[in-house]
């Protein structure tokens, strides 16, 4: 029973995925990343191979492998370990083949028809001339190899340019090896030589698939090298403030175009065209993992088990909190149906795939995942291709039913709030409230006008009756507008206030009056307060 309800979840599993699953060889020994693997069609007859750049184990027996279908079409061994493969057009020869471009260390090894075509070298640098100096003394016997040791390593803690290769090795030697090590190369000029980062393609002059391509490397000494696709020679060569490791780029070369570069120092920088520096920074939260460029937009996965989308400006768009750490990204482009999507491979054997910051699938591998590459592989044009931690190989076919629906796995608010309404710009009762007031205008106008009038008329009543009782401060000349002030007085109209006074009686008659009592302000005429004494005067004490 219990093999029963397994053998039904696994078949529940099945129909409900996205992915058809079409192969999987866990005994492959494909050790590579997402930057060394690629689709062609090497040979121009339609069928596409996937071509790998296996690291081999422990740094050992490096290949280059194509794979046709599921099996293993060729390989040629890699003196170097591979830092990134790539295919590009370098011409307009028939029949229109790719090449293969493999970067290791300072050299790109290009392969036409799966043979060594050509070898790119990277120039050598200026060497430190603190270090020239120190290895002539050393030619000439003038010091030993423990104080050349002493003067390299302070020349390599101050130095703005670094050391060469080989000062690097004799510092890593044992003191009983030094001097052979000094014997051995002391003859020899010092070289200073770079090494290949990343790598990447850019269209020449044209935005067709088919169209001849440059290629784009970053190197170790933070420059971005654009190379001409024929003769091989270095068409623009930009300047960053790190070292670059991961390559984006759009455009044409002849053109306009884009490159955008994640850097070992945590940040994002944007090239344009004719421009020797960056044109826009981003500052990620955390280390790089991965940089993918959907539409316009730029997706970044770091070390902080984030995923963060930003506009081409550096505009941050949105965040979302992976559940493991992320070992490897790459684009899913749909193209028939215009879908792209982010695919995430993580540590916990799953690969998630995101639209913007939603997430839209979740695909469990046998293990961890660490390349993904989504294309056209054989005849089939929407092939998973995925090789996993333990060398394995893993190839899945989306099924042409797939749907992909959009689920907000984030924290914060929904989807739905980001969406805009669809308000119409003039509504059903805009419409009508127009077409009433363009047939009742005269009407209107005269009923504004009689309530203007109206208003006017309480306005002068209110004036009037303000200055026969002298209960509201208003100003002391009527050519003057009216300025009506709304505070609360101290004394309040119609109220009893029982005031003490002295009255000094002018009459020696002794007879007796109603007071009237007046309180101005000093200048004006207009009284403050108004006061009626009904007691007789002759008292001399009045209260009011």
């Amino acid at each position: 029973m219990a093999a029963t309800s397994s053998s039904s979840s696994s078949e529940s599993n099945e129909a409900n995925s996205k992915w058809l699953d079409a192969h999987y060889d866990p005994m492959a020994n494909l050790y590579t990343f997402s930057s060394c693997i690629a689709l062609a069609d090497l040979h121009g007859d339609g069928e596409y191979k996937l071509v790998v750049g296996d690291l081999g184990m422990a740094g050992h027996t490096m290949r280059l492998k194509v794979y046709r279908g599921t099996g293993l079409a060729s390989e040629s061994t890699l003196l170097d370990l591979p830092a990134a493969v790539t295919t590009f057009l370098m011409d307009q020869n028939e029949p229109r083949t790719p090449a293969v471009a493999v970067a290791s260390g300072p050299f790109i090894y290009v392969y036409k028809n799966l043979r060594p075509y050509f070898k790119f070298t990277l120039p050598p640098l200026d060497a430190n001339p603190l270090e020239q100096d120190v290895w002539e003394q050393a030619k000439e016997d003038m010091i030993d190899p423990l104080t050349l040791k002493e003067m390299l390593e302070g020349i390599r803690d101050k130095a703005e340019i670094p050391l060469s290769v080989r000062s690097l090795r004799f510092l890593a030697q044992d003191v009983p090896e030094m001097e052979n090590f000094v014997n051995l190369h002391k003859g020899q000029p010092i070289k200073r030589q770079t090494v290949i980062t990343c790598m990447s393609t850019l269209k020449k002059n044209m935005a067709d698939e088919d169209a001849v391509s440059c290629l784009v490397i970053g190197t170790e000494s933070a420059d971005v090298l654009i190379l001409d696709p024929e003769a091989f020679t270095i068409l623009a060569k930009m300047t960053l403030p790190s070292v670059p490791a991961f390559l984006d780029v759009m455009g044409q070369f002849d053109v306009e175009y884009r490159v955008t570069v994640a850097c070992r120092d945590g940040s994002i920088y944007i090239l344009r065209r004719e421009s020797k520096r960056p044109k826009y920074c981003i500052e990620l939260s955390a280390q790089p993992m991965g940089l993918v460029r959907v539409h316009k937009n730029i997706v970044a996965g770091c070390s902080d088990e984030t995923l963060q989308g930003y506009t081409q400006k550096g505009k941050k768009l949105w965040t979302v909190y992976l559940p493991a750490p992320l070992m490897t990204m790459s684009l899913l482009d749909h193209k028939s149906r215009g879908f792209q999507a982010v695919m995430v491979g993580l540590a916990n054997q799953e690969v998630h795939m995101y639209r913007d910051k939603n997430l839209v699938d979740v695909i469990r591998t046998q293990d961890v995942v660490t390349s993904i590459c989504f294309g056209r592989y054989g005849r089939e044009d929407n092939t998973l291709i995925m090789t996993s931690k333990g060398g394995g190989l893993i190839i899945k076919i989306l099924k042409r039913t797939a749907v992909f629906e959009e689920k907000d796995m984030s924290l914060g608010p929904p989807v739905a709030q980001s969406i805009r309404l669809s308000v119409p710009k003039k509504t059903r009762l805009y419409v009508d409230q127009t077409l009433r007031e363009r047939e009742n205008a005269v009407a209107m106008h005269h009923v504004f006008q009689m309530d203007l009038y109206r208003l006017r008329l309480m306005a002068a009543r209110a004036y009037v009756k303000a200055l026969e009782s002298s209960l509201a401060p208003i100003t002391s000349t009527l050519q003057e507008p009216i300025k009506m002030n709304a505070v609360a007085p101290m004394l309040v109209p119609g109220l009893n206030y029982p005031i003490e006074t002295f009255v000094e009686c002018l009459s020696d008659k002794g007879i007796s009056d109603v007071i009237k009592v007046f309180v101005l302000r000093e200048g004006q005429s207009m009284p403050l307060l108004t006061a009626h004494i009904n007691m007789p005067v002759s008292e001399g004490l009045a209260a009011a």
